[in-house]
């Protein structure tokens, strides 16, 4: 009897792991922001103003001449609007960004001032500003976003 008990556990923590696994990498879908989800689009809007906002201004615009190194030799912060490049990058690059931080994705010789958030922001804290910032999106843009996740999901 214990031993059923045990591999029913086995089956259940293994389906948990799959599940949570799906869902941060996208599960087959389009991609893993989740821009149509009200309350991830709001918890994403918070921590945007919290977090990112000072940079990346509350409208999305960016800093001036964001495609130039500044005076400090750091590259300013970009729009995420649809005027910037934002959404030239599938999900899973935007969500290593801002993770990681452009200097470890990016490497070479970029340097920014934006830092790594994985010890301030949880994963889903990160899905959450991208799918806000995703959300601000008009249609089409979306529409070619999610053509650069399906492309990198059949890589």
């Amino acid at each position: 009897m214990m031993r059923w008990g045990l591999i029913l556990a086995a089956v259940v923590v293994a389906g948990v792991g799959l599940w949570t696994f799906m869902a941060l990498s996208g599960g087959g879908e389009a991609g893993l922001l989740r821009p149509a989800d009200a309350a991830v689009v709001a918890q994403g809007q918070s921590l945007y103003a919290a977090n990112c906002a000072s940079c990346h201004g509350e409208g999305l615009k960016g800093q001036p001449d964001w495609r130039s190194p500044g005076p400090d030799g750091l590259m300013p912060a970009p729009p995420h609007g649809e005027n910037g490049h934002t959404w030239h990058h599938d999900d899973e690059t935007l969500f290593r960004l801002t993770k990681l931080g452009p200097a470890a994705v990016v490497g070479g010789d970029y340097e920014s001032a934006m830092p790594a958030y994985e010890d301030m922001l949880s994963d889903e804290e990160i899905v959450a500003v991208l799918s806000y910032i995703k959300s601000t999106w008009p249609e089409e843009i979306r529409t070619r976003h999610d053509s650069l996740n399906a492309a990198r999901a059949k890589k």
